[in-house]
């Protein structure tokens, strides 16, 4: 009776899906496993296990409090250079460094960044695995994205997902905003920072460095492009020389009639708070109350375009800035100095 409805039913309504996997099915399961593990086997070998330890003030006794902590890195380079974030390793006394085959190293900073949340540490260590680099210019939304690092103090973890977005903005813990970031899905967690994101042909083609609490699937890392050149940078000097002026400020809307009047670009400005003592900006005459609109020639609309102008080779160049002052548009020159942060 049951085998006669059902050859209605398919007949009325169609024939009956069946639930078992179909050979396709397996067959893309199978690929898109492969391409997971010879990723992870390929890149895994490079990933280094961080443990930091910081100083966190002073004891009631004037002793210096120590903290430990930790994240993930990977091996770039045969002689021992190894990408985190910045965030992992700033202002550590001691840097410990784990390797996969077993091997225990002392580190030491090369050169950390904060604004872009990316540094660079060095051990001496023979037969080195070393993570090859890939082109994040070249990456594809929807694209599989493998995140390898030590969450929660779990070693040589890997997640998967896929690229998400491309291009995003996100700022740093030092304020400024890191531009051109990779937004993924791939499951990140504390102990990730620092640790690769793997493309499917075992390319590293981000940095791993953040989570937005309380979300689900919402991961970041920087791209590699924008870590080879602040890696270079901090090979030759260090550091990774900025502009400043030396200003407190905020956004600011501007009156409707001025940017008519002025026939301005935007509508928003930046309102100078204070400007800093002996700092270029009280230099050249700024004042609590001016609106920045324009920096070198081009329109700033808020601080995070300042801080995308205020470049290194901005230092020690005299540069137009125009600032509204009440109604009025004035020019004045400015000589950005190198900033110490």
């Amino acid at each position: 009776m049951f085998e006669q409805y059902l050859s209605n039913t398919q007949i009325e309504n169609g024939p009956v899906l069946d639930a078992t996997p179909t050979h396709e099915d397996s067959t893309l399961l199978d690929a898109y496993s492969r391409a997971v593990v010879t990723a992870a086997e390929k890149v895994s070998p490079s990933v280094a296990k961080i443990e930091v330890t910081q100083t966190a003030g002073r004891a009631r006794n004037g002793e210096p409090r120590e903290r430990q902590g930790g994240g993930s890195g990977f091996v770039f380079t045969p002689d021992g250079l190894v990408l985190t974030n910045s965030h992992v390793v700033h202002g550590a006394t001691r840097i410990g460094l784990s390797l996969p085959d077993g091997r225990h190293f002392p580190a030491h900073l090369i050169g950390d960044d904060p604004a872009t949340d990316l540094a660079v540490i060095r051990i001496d260590a023979p037969n080195l695995t070393v993570a090859p680099l890939g082109d994040s210019q070249k990456l594809r939304v929807g694209q599989l994205a493998i995140a390898i690092g030590n969450p929660y103090g779990f070693q040589y973890t890997v997640t998967a997902g896929v690229v998400s977005a491309l291009g995003r903005s996100l700022r740093s813990y030092s304020g400024r905003l890191i531009e051109d970031v990779i937004q993924t899905d791939a499951s990140l967690n504390p102990g990730n920072s620092g640790g690769p994101l793997v493309s499917s042909d075992g390319q590293v083609i981000g940095v791993n460095t953040a989570t937005i609490m309380g979300a689900q699937g919402l991961c970041f890392a920087i791209g590699i492009n924008t870590a080879k050149f602040v890696a270079t940078r901090l090979l030759q000097q260090g550091r990774i020389r900025r502009a400043y002026i030396g200003v407190e400020a905020q956004n600011a809307p501007l009156h409707r009639r001025i940017v008519r009047f002025y026939d301005l670009p935007k509508e928003t400005g930046v309102i100078v708070l204070a400007a800093a003592d002996g700092s270029p900006a009280q230099k050249a005459g700024l004042r609590e109350g001016d609106v920045i609109i324009a920096f070198g020639g081009q329109p700033v609309a808020g601080v995070d375009d300042l801080h995308r102008l205020l470049t290194e080779a901005q230092v020690g160049v005299k540069s137009s800035v125009i600032i509204l002052r009440r109604t009025e548009r004035l020019e004045v020159g400015i000589v950005p100095e190198e900033s110490k942060q």
